[in-house]
């Protein structure tokens, strides 16, 4: 192994907490934590500190949230740690240039995707949602531009038919941690030899607006059950009961042709509650009713089975 480096570490979720653990109990020294500033969050709109402020101040290190990257004193604080690298994983504030020349090596960023396809904010959920078949890793040297910079090294890892952005977060969190320690183990090399990204092949992955997750039944289904899983746990999917918001947690599409209209209800029984679509059937199988818990369609008609009679219809299949 290369000699150990002074590491400054950005995140913010639990999936850039798991890198930083990992750097944690690395030979690595890490000398201080950035992560987003305590946010209200929850029913009593609390301050709530984030997975990687936790797992900072558990480890006894230093934290800073600054609100702004864009100033003198923050150029100031990242110079007084004298670090070789800094590591962004999924921090959520732009770097400057100006911030970016301060380590000795740069900055490294983990994103989880196979750039260039799929810079941006939601690469995970946007890849499921596209129906890629493959995602992956990508440690890049950063730059300015969105996930532009050159790229160290890319692991590859196949998206299960069965995998929400939940799971998948989770498997890519592995991978990636994996990643890191071998990039930082041979980080000149890697350095010398980055590969700049082909712009052409570039895509957007754009941030999830909740709205997103209203289901439009004029749709296909194969295109909806992708999108139930892409945005499962958060923003999470949904669609209109007679006037009651039911959450749609879990679902899956058939190539069945039905003889009613979009958003019609074809069948429901312990398999699913069939949901006629502009091409096929949705099959239903966990969802959760205003003031309820999440159920499985089984246990929900035990005691609800009313209100998914066949012929009911759900939200509103104009196209959004």
């Amino acid at each position: 192994m290369s000699t150990p480096l002074k590491v400054v570490f950005a995140g913010t979720p639990d999936f850039a907490a798991q890198h930083l653990q990992s750097l944690i109990d690395s030979p690595h020294q890490v000398v201080a934590v950035m992560s987003q500033p305590d946010r209200p969050a929850g029913r009593g709109k609390r301050l709530q500190t984030s997975p990687v402020k936790t797992a900072a101040l558990k480890a006894e290190l230093p934290v800073w949230q600054p609100a702004s990257l864009k100033t003198a004193d923050s150029e100031a604080v990242l110079s007084q740690y004298e670090a070789d690298i800094l590591v962004v994983v999924a921090y959520g504030l732009i770097l400057p240039a100006a911030i970016l020349d301060i380590p000795r090596l740069g900055c490294l960023n983990v994103h989880a995707s196979l750039l260039p396809r799929w810079r941006g904010a939601a690469p995970v959920q946007r890849a499921i949602e596209a129906g890629d078949t493959e995602t992956g890793i990508s440690i890049m040297a950063m730059e300015p531009g969105l996930d532009t910079g050159p790229v160290l090294l890319t692991r590859t890892l196949p998206i299960r038919s069965d995998h929400t952005s939940g799971g998948l977060l989770d498997d890519l969190a592995q991978l990636g941690v994996t990643a890191l320690t071998n990039c930082l183990e041979n980080i000149d090399i890697l350095l010398a030899a980055a590969a700049p990204q082909d712009d052409s092949e570039a895509s957007y992955a754009h941030k999830i607006a909740k709205q997103e997750g209203a289901l439009n039944w004029s749709s296909d289904a194969a295109v909806l059950a992708r999108r139930v899983r892409a945005f499962h746990p958060a923003p999470g999917s949904y669609t209109d009961l007679e006037g009651d918001r039911l959450k749609v947690l879990s679902a899956h599409a058939i190539d069945e042709s039905h003889l009613g209209a979009s958003g019609e209800i074809v069948a429901a029984d312990e398999a699913g509650i069939r949901v006629g679509c502009g091409k096929g059937q949705l099959v239903i199988t966990e969802a959760q009713l205003p003031g309820a818990k999440a159920q499985s369609v089984a246990t929900l008609l035990q005691g609800h089975a009313a209100r998914f009679q066949p012929g009911q219809r759900l939200g509103d299949a104009s196209p959004s």
